[in-house]
């Protein structure tokens, strides 16, 4: 039995997560930006002032998430 490597297995998993998301709209693109970099943020800040990890992960990517909807609407002239 052959044994796959770690490289495959991670070029393979990066190429399926960008490809998923080859159509999505600008306010889709933006929402899941703004949701993963708060979410980022959100895991980073607790773990630095020792908080609760998920909460912070959980909380920072809804802000986000919402950050990203409100950017996309402010771009679009929906709000002033």
């Amino acid at each position: 039995m052959t044994k796959i490597k770690p490289q495959f297995v991670i070029i393979v998993a990066a190429t399926l997560i960008l490809s998923a998301c080859s159509g999505l709209s600008n306010t889709q693109q933006r929402v899941l930006s703004g949701g993963a970099i708060g979410t980022g943020v959100g895991v980073v800040g607790t773990a630095v002032t020792g908080g609760c990890v998920t909460c912070g992960a959980v909380i920072g990517g809804a802000v986000g998430a919402g950050a990203g909807y409100l950017v996309d609407q402010h771009e679009k002239g929906n709000l002033p």
